[in-house]
């Protein structure tokens, strides 16, 4: 098993999550519809960084900074391109599910997208940088701006969706959990690939990213469909539309009402 076999599988699995998910998503309200559009196109970005790396369009070759690792090495930066736009649509539509019944601060979700792309960015200078004390340093910063992002998510987000019904809640946590633990995984790759300490080869790092990408994409986007169809009838049940357990929420000037 080769790069190009798990760059395939990459491709061949993020298209039919995609199909699957825009298939099983509905639109029964304008919350659901706007999470199967959010989890049914991150797939779709995915797809294309794929097929861009497979067909030898998302990658170049790169001087290897590690002392004693083997230079040149190929840093696909098509997989940076994918994850500046979709993680952020991924942070929109858990942001969204934690103020669910209006969008009460929506400096959270500008926050954590804004961290979430300086993350993103520096970590590609990480990629690209063959001075270690550079190269570590924009790993620092990177790591930084996703402790941020943790922050965000697990402090006023979470508060944010404890406002909401238990449902809600639920939905929150168990999207907020495995969302969590999955990228996780990113920066521990990045650790150890030919990108940074060159501690596992070319073929095992992109082997490992397919997955972690599937999961975190496919996995994680079916999983939340799922959710939110549960979401959507209880909003229907109610037939006021959302609301949270402390009572009707405000009306800021610039904030979404309910549906």
């Amino acid at each position: 098993m080769n790069d190009r076999f798990w760059l395939l599988i990459g491709l061949f699995g993020m298209s039919a999550g995609a199909a699957l998910i825009l298939l099983i998503g509905k639109a029964k309200t304008p919350k659901e519809g706007l999470a199967t559009i959010l989890h049914g196109i991150v797939p779709i970005i995915a797809a294309c960084s794929y097929f861009a790396m497979a067909a030898g369009q998302g990658s170049v070759m790169l001087p290897n900074g590690v002392p004693g690792a083997a230079s040149p090495y190929e840093f696909y930066f098509a997989r940076y391109v994918d994850w500046l736009l979709t993680t952020p649509l991924l942070l929109t539509a858990l942001s969204m599910t934690a103020m669910h019944a209006g969008l009460r601060r929506p400096g959270l979700l500008v926050g954590i997208v804004l961290a979430d792309v300086l993350m993103i960015v520096t970590a590609l200078f990480f990629g690209l940088s063959a001075v270690p004390w550079i190269k570590w340093t924009w790993f620092a910063i990177s790591c930084g701006a996703f402790l941020a992002i943790y922050y965000v998510i697990w402090g006023p987000l979470r508060a944010e969706a404890e406002r909401q019904r238990a449902d809600v809640r639920d939905t929150y946590r168990g999207n907020a959990t495995l969302l969590s633990v999955i990228w996780f995984v990113y920066p521990v790759i990045l650790l150890v690939d030919p990108e940074g300490l060159n501690l596992i080869g070319p073929t095992a790092s992109v082997a490992l990213f397919a997955i972690v990408d599937l999961l975190a994409k496919v996995g994680y986007g079916l999983l939340t469909t799922f959710r939110h169809a549960r979401i959507a009838d209880a909003d229907l049940a109610e037939g006021a539309g959302p609301r949270t357990d402390a009572g009707p929420v405000p009306h800021l000037r610039g904030a979404a009402r309910p549906s």
